[in-house]
């Protein structure tokens, strides 16, 4: 009697591992989702449906996108999470979901560690540090000093608390060893407004909002919170450059699988993605949003996830931020 039954479970397992790979094999045989965890016209949405029409052709089946905005990104990312792990029901998702949401929130709908299969990451977005021209501030150097003068009197402004933006002014807090006054907005457009009139002192933020005041000359690019400089401004240094090495802050985007998706699967959709990120028209029109198109392999991105997750986790401590 015991031999029949785990026979009968050998035969089971057996059955569920062959349709499993006979259904890669076959991946895939119905449309495919793409679920935007933020509204649409964002980045997350914007680079959804960039990749769109390379994926279709490569796939052979139609690639939808569904934003599902809400609560951080955590609104679309459970959806995923929750979803069978086919290769059916992709996710955009942004750095904050995968490595920041579940130090902020006080209860998180699924578990960001374990919930998902890497793909790729789709296209990185360096911070920039920018100041009004009323703060008569040319350089970092001159910010820092200035805020070691007069601490906890500089505003910077942010998209709210909890957001990147905010924690971007943590981390150049903690990196040059300074107090800024955090002021919170509903949302980015409003703080970048304030600024150009010059309301509030600076923003740590990401180039598509700020790029034509900077151009205009309404507001003030200090330096990039990255490692290389960005073409699109060629002349800002990187904040290494100006004296302040290791501040980095950017806002990622990657395309990730329900966990437990097949390799043979995540396999292909890694391919086929960074196929189409490598297109020089993609890459250019990208670059001139201040945006880098990535498109790395699995393992890579697999590798950076835990490292991105521990210095998020510390800085959001360091915030003392917390939502519901």
């Amino acid at each position: 009697m015991k031999r029949t039954s785990v026979l009968v479970s050998v035969l089971g397992t057996l059955g569920v591992l062959l349709a499993t790979a006979a259904g890669a094999q076959s991946y895939p045989t119905k449309p495919v989702r793409i679920v935007a965890p933020f509204p649409p016209g964002g980045v997350a949405d914007v680079l959804a449906r960039a990749i769109q029409p390379g994926l279709q052709e490569a796939l052979g089946q139609q690639v939808v996108i569904d934003n599902k905005p809400g609560a951080g990104g955590n609104i679309g990312a459970e959806i995923v999470a929750k979803a069978d792990p086919d290769g059916y029901t992709l996710l955009l998702a942004s750095a904050g979901i995968l490595t920041i949401n579940e130090f902020l929130y006080s209860k998180m709908p699924f578990d960001a560690a374990t919930a998902f299969a890497p793909i790729t990451v789709v296209g990185d977005m360096p911070n920039i540090v920018v100041v009004s021209p009323k703060t008569a501030i040319n350089t970092l150097k001159e910010l820092i000093d200035r805020a070691k003068d007069l601490p906890g009197k500089i505003n910077f402004g942010s998209a709210g608390n909890g957001t990147t933006t905010h924690l971007a002014i943590v981390l150049l807090e903690q990196a040059a060893g300074i107090r800024l006054a955090h002021v919170p907005y509903k949302g980015a457009a409003p703080a970048v407004q304030d600024l150009v009139a010059g309301q509030i002192d600076g923003l740590v933020d990401n180039p598509p909002l700020v790029l034509g005041h900077i151009k205009s000359g309404t507001i003030k690019a200090l330096a990039w919170a990255a490692p290389q400089r960005m073409a699109i401004l060629p002349d800002v240094p990187t904040a290494a450059e100006a004296g302040l090495p290791g501040f980095e802050a950017s806002s990622w985007f990657a395309l990730i699988a329900p966990a437990g998706t097949p390799k043979e699967i995540v396999a292909r959709l890694n391919a086929a993605t960074a196929k189409i990120l490598r297109d020089p028209k993609m890459v250019e029109q990208f670059a001139q949003r201040g945006v880098r198109l990535v498109g790395n392999s699995v393992e890579e991105f697999t590798a950076f996830i835990p490292k991105e997750r521990a210095r998020w986790a510390e800085i959001v401590k360091t915030s003392g931020v917390k939502l519901e």
